[in-house]
């Protein structure tokens, strides 16, 4: 048996496929398989994984469940001591199942490993970095907000995996983050302080479904905060803050895909996010998100969207520059 299974859940994934699985072929560990989910596709997504030609790749063919049911399938098929799930558009670099395979290894009492994340758009162009240092007991860490970042990352013992069962399928968006927390109740946490993952953000992908995404974060809250005793309670707003803060970025990022959003509910959420955690006024980053909204209500959202993709096209240059040697590593693996 392997030591570790790695499931890719696949919905109309034919372009990203090959490139997603080409980063698990070039491991520096390689004694894993692949347990690709198709979900449903209607598109290409099954010839590529015809194509591939690795006897360590299973591919197996269901109705679609969405995100949540294809990993849960995944985990049935799994026979790997340890279990890593990666999204069919995301990336790995070629150290992240050694380097995480060993901080387990390392740490016989934690139950989850992850890593630093850089984000990607579409193009595969870095954008974000995410660096959390989180590390032994994380629950009351990750309440605030889910700094995994996504679905790739955590390499996760198969103990527990049993221990908390299956993704919740009645979830229409966090998924992951509902996972992480029932594992981070139980399990701790190592973190590997490199960049490992490559989360690619898509404007036309769930992430942005304002409401969706907000009212599942809102009723996995929920859920969370009953094992949390009285006197963490009070965590309740800073998490519900951050919820309503994420709901602002995530407008602010996909402008022109919710034009239609009604800008009154992107003001309440921005209210609630300074209501609930009145300190957040003391932050600059508060005024930023202030100034934003104002311009986007004054110029209109098509040019505000116009204007804040120059910003981050600046950003971003300025990024790679600093971390040239990173950005080589992170891009020079990738098939051309």
């Amino acid at each position: 048996m392997p030591t570790i299974s790695v499931i890719i859940p696949a919905y109309n994934a034919e372009r990203t496929i090959l490139e997603t699985i080409t980063s698990v072929q070039q491991q520096t560990f390689s004694d894993w398989e692949i347990i690709v989910i198709n979900d449903g596709s209607t598109d290409k997504t099954l010839e590529v994984l015809q194509s591939i030609t690795d006897d360590r790749l299973k591919v197996f063919s269901y109705e679609n469940s969405r995100a949540s049911g294809a990993r849960n399938h995944g985990i049935t098929h799994a026979t790997g001591e340890y279990i890593s799930f990666l999204d069919a558009d995301d990336l790995w670099t070629p150290d992240k199942l050694e380097l995480q395979l060993a901080a387990l290894q390392a740490h016989p009492e934690a139950g989850v490993a992850y890593s630093w994340t850089y984000t990607i758009d579409e193009k595969g162009e870095l954008l974000k970095p995410f660096e959390p240092v989180y590390q032994g007991n994380v629950y009351y860490d990750l309440l605030m907000a889910n700094f995994l970042t996504n679905g790739s990352n955590p390499l996760i013992r198969r103990a527990a995996v049993t221990s908390v069962g299956y993704f919740d399928i009645s979830l229409r968006s966090g998924e992951d983050w509902d996972y992480w927390l029932r594992l981070a109740h139980q399990w701790q946490f190592v973190v590997v302080p490199k960049h490992q993952i490559l989360y690619r953000r898509s404007v036309t992908s769930k992430s942005f479904k304002l409401q969706v995404i907000r009212e599942a974060s809102l009723r996995i809250l929920d859920k969370a905060m009953q094992v949390v005793p009285l006197e963490r309670q009070y965590l309740k707003n800073y998490s519900l803050s951050n919820i309503y803060r994420y709901n602002v970025e995530l407008y602010l990022d996909s402008i022109e895909n919710n034009s239609t959003v009604d800008i009154k509910y992107v003001l309440g959420n921005l209210w609630n996010y300074i209501r609930l955690k009145p300190e957040n006024l003391k932050q600059i980053y508060t005024y930023k998100l202030l100034l934003k909204i104002f311009l986007v209500i004054v110029i209109s959202p098509k040019l505000m969207s116009r204007l804040l993709q120059f910003i981050r096209g600046i950003k971003q240059g300025k990024n790679i520059q600093q971390s040239n040697n990173e950005a080589d590593t992170l891009t020079s693996y990738r098939p051309q």
